[in-house]
């Protein structure tokens, strides 16, 4: 159920995505384009200040965001820290209308969502990590499901497969 109180905006956008895979090209241009139309984006490699606590300061930004971007990316399920702010933003998504956008750079939406292929196998990974029952991994499982069936962007180098 929605809460009525939604906790005051800072950021218009909130970017979600892993480094490794965005940094140079896509994500670099998307922020820049956000930038010059005024629209006030957080991206962690530019608002994380050093000694600032990142999971605290990361949560607190989606929370104090109007939008979230989340790009999927072929490597994005690896990371822990990308599927935490995939759960918060969905979690936000639900108790505070926080409108979230997902971007699907160079993986189907199909894979996401249904933890297939390279998706598949980080969340084994995951899994094998943290336990096959584990309540954090089924949290990521849940987010990625449901932010792969909202309204989305697929960005590829090839034809589309939808």
């Amino acid at each position: 159920m929605a809460s009525s109180s939604k906790p005051k905006s800072i950021y218009d956008v909130f970017l979600n995505f892993r480094g490794t895979d965005l940094c140079n090209n896509f994500l670099g241009h998307l922020y820049k384009a956000l930038n010059q139309n005024g629209i006030y984006t957080f991206i962690d490699r530019e608002e994380m200040r050093k000694g600032d606590q990142i999971s605290a300061a990361l949560m607190k930004a989606i929370e104090q965001s109007c939008i979230a971007i989340i790009i999927f990316s072929e490597d994005y399920a690896s990371s822990h820290w990308c599927l935490e702010e995939a759960t918060k933003i969905m979690e936000c998504k639900e108790q505070n209308d926080l409108t979230v956008l997902p971007v699907f750079y160079k993986v189907d939406p199909r894979e996401v969502r249904g933890g297939k292929e390279r998706y598949g196998k980080a969340l084994a990974k995951h899994e094998s990590k943290f336990g096959k029952d584990s309540e954090k991994v089924k949290r990521w499982k849940k987010a990625l499901f449901n932010a792969g069936n909202l309204s989305w962007w697929h960005l590829n180098d090839g034809p589309s497969n939808n």
